[in-house]
C-alpha cells in the first residue's frame, strides 16, 4: 500500500515538515509530549462509525441498540464517549463494569457477557440494575435464577446460542460454530432446555436471543444464516412455549482494514443486510419484528488507534532480513504472536520519503517470537525515528501485560487538532503496587519447630 491511499483511508495526513499526522495533530509531537509506546485514538473516527451504525437503523426503521463490546478497548474515558454517541455497553467482566459504572454509564444500557461469570459478580449486576445479563449456560441459569428469588428483583436476560454458523475468520476468534466455549447449542436441545427453566420464572426476563458468530468478518452471508436460526428458534418458542422474544441479538466482529489484504465492508452494509432478512423472515412468518441489538467492538475502534513507538536498534542478516527495534512489541500487542495479524507502518517523522528499505519490526521483549510487522518498507530509518503503527485501537491495550516488567502504555485521544491523555504510562513504581516482601523463615527453622 502506498503512503498516500493508506493515509487517505484513516483519515491521516502528512504536514509542512512530512509528519505524520493524527486528528489534526502531529505525531511526533504526540511522541515528544507523551513518550513511547503511545497509543493514539481518533476521536473523530470512532464517533463516525458509531453514527454510521446508529444511523443506518434509524433510517431503516428499527427499533435497535448498538452496543459497544467494550473488550476491545476500556478505559473511563472510552465508556464516557460511547454514552455521549448514545451506545449501549457489552462488558464481559466485574471489572469492566464496574469501570462502567466509575465512567457514570447508564446502568440500564449495560449487558453482561461472560462463559463464566462468578456469583459476586452476578449480584454487582444486579446492584446496578444493569439493562441485561446475557445467559451463556445452565449453571448461570441457576445463578441468576437464585440471585433474583433472594432478592425479589427482576432482571432482563438474553440466552447465548451457537447457531452452528462457521464465519471465514481465524479458528482462534470463530466462536459461533457448534464446538464452541459459549452458549447453548441450537441444535442439541440444550437452547430448548435453558428456555423451559426461564420461560415461566416469576423475576427473570427472557428478552430473546443472542449469538456471536466470529470476528473480522468481510462478508454479510454467515449474519444472515444466523439470523435465519435464531428467527426460526424463536418461532418455534412461540409455538411450543408460547414465548415471544422480543430482542434478535446478532453479536458483531465485523472486520477493518489492516492491511491491503483486508476488504471490510461499510458498516452500514452490515446493518442493511441484517435488517433486511429480519425483517423478510418476520413478515413471512407472521412473527412481531424484534428488536435488533449488535456489538460493535473492533469496528469502532480498530483503525481509529494508531502506535507510537521509538526505533532504537537495529540488526542485518546478511541475505535474509534486518531487524529493526522499537521500544515496545508484544506486551503492548501481543495480537501479531497470537494470531500472526499483520499491520501496516510508516515513520511518522518520514513521511515524505521514499520507502525504500525493507525491515522486520521487532519488539523489545525476550521472546523470539515478538515481531510487531514480519517485513515491511519504510524509509531508512536511524535511532531516534518515530515508527506509526496503524489500526491497534481494538486488542492492543486492553490485551497489555507487563511482560519483562515493561509498564503498560499511555493513551491519548485526539481530535480536532486537540489531544488529552486518557491513560496515564505506567511507572516502575506502579509495578510494585502489589508485590510483597519475602517474609518466611529459612527452610531448616521451620523443619525444627515442626
Amino acid at each position: 500500500m502506498d503512503g498516500g491511499a493508506h493515509l487517505n483511508f484513516y483519515g491521516s495526513m502528512s504536514n509542512d515538515q512530512g509528519h505524520l499526522k493524527i486528528g489534526g495533530v502531529d505525531a511526533v509531537e504526540l511522541a515528544e509530549t507523551y513518550g513511547t509506546p503511545l497509543f493514539v485514538y481518533d476521536v473523530s473516527l470512532i464517533r463516525e462509525r458509531a453514527r454510521g451504525f446508529l444511523g443506518t437503523f434509524e433510517k431503516m426503521g428499527v427499533n435497535a441498540q448498538v452496543a459497544y463490546a467494550s473488550k476491545a478497548f476500556s478505559s473511563v474515558a472510552m465508556y464516557q464517549l460511547a454514552a455521549q454517541e448514545g451506545l449501549s455497553l457489552d462488558v464481559v467482566s466485574g471489572g469492566e463494569l464496574y469501570t462502567a459504572l466509575k465512567a457514570g454509564f447508564p446502568a440500564e444500557k449495560i449487558h453482561f457477557h461472560g462463559n463464566n461469570k462468578s456469583p459476586a459478580e452476578i449480584e454487582m449486576a444486579f446492584d446496578a440494575k444493569i439493562g441485561c445479563i446475557v445467559i451463556d449456560n445452565f449453571y448461570e441459569i441457576g445463578l441468576v435464577k437464585s440471585i433474583a428469588e433472594s432478592r425479589s428483583q427482576e432482571m432482563h436476560v438474553l440466552l447465548r446460542v451457537t447457531p452452528g454458523i462457521e464465519a471465514h475468520t481465524h479458528d482462534y476468534i470463530t466462536t459461533g460454530q457448534e464446538d464452541s466455549k459459549f452458549g447453548f447449542d441450537l441444535k442439541n436441545g440444550q437452547a430448548d432446555e435453558a428456555i423451559q427453566q426461564l420461560s415461566e420464572h416469576r423475576y427473570v426476563r427472557v428478552l430473546g436471543l443472542h449469538c456471536h458468530i466470529g470476528s473480522q468478518i468481510f462478508e454479510t452471508i454467515a449474519f444472515k444464516f444466523a439470523a435465519e436460526a435464531l428467527i426460526q428458534k424463536m418461532i418455534q418458542w412461540k409455538d411450543t412455549y408460547a414465548h415471544t422474544s422480543t430482542v434478535l441479538n446478532l453479536g458483531g466482529g465485523f472486520g477493518i482494514r489492516y492491511t491491503d489484504e483486508d476488504q471490510p465492508l461499510n458498516p452500514s452494509v452490515y446493518v442493511e443486510e441484517m435488517v433486511g432478512i429480519v425483517r423478510k423472515l418476520s413478515e413471512e412468518s407472521g412473527y412481531p419484528l424484534p428488536e435488533i441489538w449488535i456489538e460493535p467492538g473492533r469496528s469502532l475502534v480498530g483503525d481509529a488507534g494508531t502506535t507510537l513507538y521509538t526505533v532504537g536498534s537495529n540488526k542485518t542478516v546478511p541475505s535474509v532480513r534486518e531487524y529493526l527495534a522499537v521500544d515496545g512489541g508484544m506486551s503492548d500487542n501481543i495480537r501479531p504472536a497470537l494470531y500472526g495479524a499483520k499491520y501496516d507502518a510508516v515513520l511518522a517523522n518520514k513521511l515524505d520519503e521514499p520507502r525504500s528499505f525493507n525491515y522486520t519490526i521487532a519488539g523489545k521483549c525476550c521472546e523470539s517470537g515478538d515481531k510487531l510487522i514480519d517485513r515491511i518498507s519504510l524509509p531508512e530509518a536511524s535511532p531516534g525515528d518515530i515508527l506509526a503503527i496503524f489500526c491497534t485501537g481494538a486488542y492492543g491495550y486492553s490485551m497489555a501485560s507487563n511482560y519483562n516488567r515493561l509498564p503498560r502504555p499511555a493513551v491519548v485521544f485526539v481530535e480536532d487538532g486537540k489531544h488529552q491523555l486518557v491513560i496515564r504510562r505506567e511507572t516502575y513504581e506502579d509495578l510494585l503496587l502489589n508485590d510483597l516482601p519475602f517474609t518466611m523463615t529459612e527452610r531448616g527453622d521451620r523443619i525444627e519447630k515442626a
